[in-house]
């Protein structure tokens, strides 16, 4: 087993590193984990791996073996479940990108994907979101729907080339992770017609200075297209690690799609740096794919111990005793 100290360590560093180098040295661990990094340091009780983005002690009692990286892990498998060849996923849930998509202009892209991006309304406030299927399957932040079960999603629809909103009220909550700040929705309204899902890219492949848009209603000013660039990859704060944009985010923007120049979803805005301009922040696809697929473990429901909510039974009155 891998020591309980680790383990959070090790998922997250897996949810986010997904390219391996040839040169990198291989760490396979016990309970089926692996870290790989450049070995800094050995020890008789540890070996120190350097991460890239931050150093990690390994104790030797959870190595199984050490080597280098083959030739046939030139891309790990990310946690996600997502498969790197084109089409949706195996699951079903939502569709990865083929890569074969070339670059298109914010004008062009935001035509297209002007239905897929939603406003959540709840009685304390509103958010943004994206579909993920045809099926009113749809993703926003947990900061927003926090405490909230009457929750309502207004879609735009395309119709004789305008977009026309509509509110859908039977919205029920699926999956939710405080800590990513991460949420499932789905529309379950019984005449609800089929809904214009996204694609979800890779952040991993994306480089530092390359173009990025957002769609969200920031202090709720609807359909609003904010453009910049990708400011950094690797941005950490509060020990998690979030794309950093000078496309600006505002209330509002929270778990809207940050967009490639494909029209891929790279990221979940769900931040900014107060009393500041071009500094605004998004957690990377790969923790949302990681989220999708793995959805059960967070399913609203109270008997799941993931659950942030926790609904306990009213006490009982106390008998008094007979005299």
């Amino acid at each position: 087993m891998v020591p309980d100290m680790l383990k959070p360590i090790l998922l997250f560093a897996a949810a986010l590193c997904t390219g391996l180098s040839l040169d990198a040295d291989v760490l396979r661990l016990k309970g089926n984990a692996s870290v790989s990094g450049a070995i800094l340091a050995e020890k008789p009780d540890q070996v120190i791996v350097d991460l890239g983005y931050t150093v990690l002690t390994v104790p030797r009692t959870a190595i199984l073996t050490m080597g280098k990286a083959e030739a046939a892990e030139t891309k790990t498998p990310s946690p996600a479940g997502s498969e790197s060849a084109p089409g949706p996923a195996k699951n079903g849930l939502f569709k990865n990108a083929t890569g074969l998509d070339s670059e298109r202009s914010v004008r062009e892209l935001v035509n297209q994907l002007g239905q897929s991006v939603v406003q959540v309304r709840t009685p304390s406030g509103l958010g943004s979101g994206f579909f993920l299927n045809e099926d009113g399957f749809l993703i926003t932040n947990f900061h927003v729907i926090e405490s909230e079960t009457q929750i309502s999603v207004e879609v735009y629809h395309l119709k004789g080339g305008q977009l026309e909103r509509h509110s859908y009220k039977q919205v029920r909550i699926v999956a939710m992770n405080k800590f990513a700040d991460l949420a499932l929705l789905r529309i379950e309204d019984k005449d609800a017609p089929k809904f214009a899902p996204v694609v979800l890219g890779d952040a991993d492949s994306m480089a530092v200075g390359e173009r990025v848009f957002a769609i969200g209603s920031p202090m709720g000013l609807e359909r609003t297209v904010t453009e910049g660039i990708l400011s950094t990859k690797t941005r950490q704060m509060q020990g998690e690690l979030y794309l950093q944009t000078t496309a600006q985010i505002n209330p509002g923007n929270s778990g809207g799609p940050l967009f490639n120049m494909r029209g891929e979803v790279i990221g979940v805005t769900n931040m900014k740096m107060t009393f500041s301009e071009g500094l605004g922040f998004a957690i990377p696809i790969e923790a949302v794919k990681y989220f999708l697929t793995h959805r059960d473990a967070y399913s609203y429901d109270n008997d799941n111990p993931s659950n942030p909510y926790r609904y306990l039974e009213p006490p009982s009155r106390i008998q008094k005793p007979e005299k």
